[in-house]
Parts: C-alpha cells; structure tokens; sequence
C-alpha cells in the first residue's frame, strides 16, 4: 500500500466540493482511501488517524488545502491527485466558460455585479459569522450551509438580517428553494402556489418532494436552520420567512415544518399567523395537536400529511384527509413475518436525513415502540456517538459524530454501508429500514450505492439461516438528477420493499414489530 498527500497552499475550497471530490476519488480504481480537506487542527487530527498523513507531511496551515491518498500503487495514488486536479479545474473553466463573472471576495462581487442580492456561505462555522456580516453589510440575504457555529453568533446574525430587513436562513441550513433555484441539498420539484418555511431540511425536502409527486407545486421553500424555534434565537428567522411568503403573490398555502416550537415562539407565531390571510398548514413533530387550539391553523401530523393537505387547501379543497386505510400494510407486514425466524425481533434503521430518523422515532412511539438514538427524545433510550445497536434502534448518521471532517452520508455511503452489514449479522435482527435522499447536492446515484449493500445484508442473514426485511423510502422527483424511478426500480431489485415515503414505511415496520 502507497501513502501519498500534497499541500495546496492558500487554496480554499468549501465543505461540499472536498466532500464530492474525496468520494468520488475513493471510487477509482486502486485507490484504498483518500480525503481533501482544509488544513484545520481538527482535519488535521482525523487525516493522522485515517494515516493520511503523517510527520514527514509538508507543514500546512488552516488556510492549506491537504490531499491525502492511500492506494495500491503509486500509479493509483497519483491518479487520484491528478484527478481532483482535473475536477477542481473543471469546476472552475466551466465557471468561467459561462460567461459568469467571479470574484474572490463578497466586495468584489457586489462591485462585478451590483446588483447581486443573495449569497450562499459554506466556511468552517468561526469564520461564518464574519463572512454573513460582511455580507448583510453590502445588503444581501444569506443562505448559511456552514454548520458548527455558535448560538451567540446565531443570535446576533438575526438580530442584525431583521434590522436590515434581510432573510439569514442558517446556520446548518441545507435546504431552500428561492424561485425555483434548488439550493444546497434540493429537490427538482415544480412551480406552483405553495410556500414552505421549515426549520428541518430533510423534512423540507420530504415535504416539497411530495407535493410534486402528488401534482402540486412549490412556490418558495425556506430554511431557517434547526435552532431558529428554541427560546434564545426566538423563531426571528421563522417569522420573517411567514411574512415574506404571506406577502408573496405566487404563494397561496404556507406550510411550517419544525420540532415543537418553545412556548414563547409559539405564542408569537399564532399571533402573527392570526394576521395572514391564507390557508396555513403546520407539522410540529413531536407535538400535540392542542398547541394549535382555537387558532386557524391546521395540524399536520407527519411529513406526508402536510404534503397531503397543502395540495388540498392549493386546489382550493378542503385540506382534510380521510381516514388511513392500511389494508394493504397489514398485508405486507404479515407476509414478511412469516419469513422471520422467532430470535429476529428487532429493527434497526439508518438514516442519511435526521428529520426523517425524527419522524419515525415519533411514528413508532405512537404505536407504543420505544427506540433507541443518538437522537433519542427520552434520554434513557440515547445512544453516544457510535455505539452498538440495542434491540430496536434508529441512528441519524448525518448527527455530526459522523459527519466531523467526513463526508455527509448523503455524499458518501461507506459509513452506513458498513453498518448495515454489521446490523444484518445480528441475529436478533429481523427489518432494516433506510432511507435514500437524492436531488441537488447529494450522491449522484443514491439507490446504486445502497443496492448492492442491502444484497450483501440480506446476504449476510442467509448465510445464518434468516431472512432479512428491508425497508426503504426515496426522497426525489422524476425531475431530479437521479430520476425517482430509476432509484425506485434499483432498490426494489436489490429486494428491499420500496413505501411512497417515509411515514409508511415507519408504519410497515410498526406493524410488524407489533405482532413479533
């Protein structure tokens, strides 16, 4: 095995192109492992454990872009470096190739293109502050991909975008969509009179997902970052997106997505929600319905719900569902257990979404099924970290144990493959349950990752004598990079049992942890 890195002095990349380049150098041929990522005291600590590099590595700096390439060869290796060489000249001659304009400062944009007025910021989270501030400074809304930035630095970015009347939709906000442009991880969905503000990304993309499926369309879809909702920051952002969608012509229904909100925010959303004058439809997860009493707004219970009733109310029906009829899940989960030996009596599910990984926690709490997490809602039920599995347990594999210095498992699937063998190999194991989130930003062939490692698991089980249920959903559109048939059709030929969405497939694996 040969080791190899390079030190690109003051090159900057952001997050996401390292975490692309990194995955896809990890696909070519002899290559055994391989990561680019910014000379930061962390990368640095995780590259020396990955053995990426070493004492005999160049010194570098936080401003340095590190590549480091463990191979088969030397030819190998250096077929990785010089590949993402070609991917980062590429990205850039295609740039230039455009006719886009560019610039190595906000300044310098705002002076090439004055009359720019959005930026999106995917810096290391000690530097975001500053960049957003510059940014509102020079009147631009902001979209903050950057995560691990402080609540005291969220708290004061909002108070300033509110002063200045300017949308900052973050930090950690992975999902929007502003006048059809997808942004960061986004669906392909359709235009139309729905307007969505969500303090959850998986779920936005859930939600909009949906409603393209079910023939309507999207208008705007915000992101206000996981925090906008708690006490300290106030739902500062979660307000102004309402406002802005409420004085939207193009939007006709709001919809809100979030964890429950804290008691004060809640108080000041109904009162401003009481002032809008169009159908609005909330999916607080994880909370009581009795929160929306006496108020005009209609409860959602889950993702697929608040699809379901935005599409009603924006066809001008009446946004009410009618009773679930799950003759057909029944059906399925008895069919299944049949195949079960006695042992298999738990289920474990890997998530790439946290909201989705949220949601089913909720849904299989309902039907009295208690799991545990690294995202537990009871903290006896909370796994640390990465700990082993107990009984039946839900992980969100992007929670930032996973996701510090590697890639996101949207990105990068080696993380959760692994854990899937290592889940199918216990024999108290009867149902996995995945979920496959595709669009902008993410994989570029989700299912074809995740196919041959449900195979592998089920092959796994078989070599023990058991059978193994896998249960997946698919996040897409058919307009999406990946086509939502073309994941469909590669799961469901690799024997996993493909559901609509995320909440029916919680509740066919509810179904059959009942009667185990």
């Amino acid at each position: 095995m040969i080791t190899t890195n390079q030190i690109r002095k003051n090159l900057y990349f952001d997050s996401v192109t390292l975490m692309v380049a990194s995955s896809m150098m990890r696909g070519l041929d002899g290559v055994i492992n391989a990561a680019v990522m910014m000379g930061t005291d962390h990368n640095r600590s995780l590259m020396t454990q990955a053995g990426l590099i070493g004492p005999d590595t160049e010194p570098f700096g936080v401003n340095d872009t590190v590549v480091g390439v463990q191979a088969e060869s030397d030819e190998a290796a250096q077929a990785a470096i010089a590949f993402f060489d070609d991917y980062i000249g590429g990205k850039k001659k295609s740039g230039k190739s455009s006719g886009e304009a560019s610039a190595r400062t906000l300044s310098a944009a705002k002076t090439v293109c004055p009359g720019v007025n959005f930026t999106v910021i995917s810096v290391p989270g000690r530097y975001a502050r500053a960049e957003a501030e510059k940014a509102m400074e020079l009147g631009m809304h902001v979209l903050m991909f950057s995560d691990n930035v402080s609540l005291e630095d969220e708290v004061a970015l909002k108070e300033m975008a509110a002063k200045k009347g300017l949308l900052m939709m973050g930090p950690d906000c992975g999902t929007t969509i502003i006048n059809g442009t997808a942004l960061g991880f986004a669906n392909v969905v359709r235009r139309g009179n729905i307007g969505l503000a969500a303090a959850a990304g998986t779920g936005l993309q859930e939600v909009t997902a949906l409603i393209d499926q079910l023939g309507g369309g999207v208008s705007q879809a915000l992101g206000t970052g996981g925090r906008d909702l708690k006490e300290e920051v106030g739902g500062k952002m979660m307000s102004m997106c309402l406002e802005a969608l409420n004085e939207d012509p193009e939007t006709e229904v709001i919809v809100i997505l979030s964890k429950p909100p804290a008691q004060s925010v809640m108080k000041r959303m109904l009162e401003q929600l009481e002032r809008v004058n169009k159908p609005v439809i909330a999916a607080f997860l994880g909370g009581d319905p009795a929160l929306l009493e006496g108020s005009r707004v209609i409860w959602a219970g889950d993702l697929e719900q608040a699809a379901r009733l935005a599409v009603l109310a924006a066809r001008g029906e009446e946004p009410a569902l009618p009773p679930d009829d799950d003759t057909m899940l029944k059906a399925t989960a008895e069919e299944e257990l049949a195949k079960l030996a006695p042992e298999q009596k738990y289920l474990r599910g890997l998530y790439s979404g946290g909201t989705l990984c949220y949601e089913t926690i909720l849904l299989l709490r309902d039907e009295g099924i208690p799991t545990w997490s690294n995202i537990a809602l009871d903290k006896k039920y909370l796994l640390e970290g990465g700990a082993p599995s107990r009984e039946n347990t839900l992980l969100d594999m992007g929670d930032d144990f996973f996701t510090n210095g590697l890639p996101h498992p949207m990105i990068d699937f080696r993380q959760r493959v692994d854990r899937m063998e290592q889940e199918a190999a216990d024999p108290a194991v009867g149902v996995l349950l995945l979920d496959c989130v595709c669009g902008y930003g993410t994989h570029a062939d989700p299912a074809g990752e995740l196919a041959p490692a449900i195979r592998r698991a089920k092959e796994i089980a078989a070599q023990n004598g058991r059978h193994l249920t896998v249960i997946a959903s698919v996040t897409a559109t058919e307009g999406d990079p990946q086509a939502r048939s073309v994941q469909l059709r590669q799961l469901e030929e690799a024997g996993a049992i493909v559901m609509g969405c995320n909440a029916q497939a919680a509740r066919l694996a509810a179904l059959m942890l009942e009667q185990i």
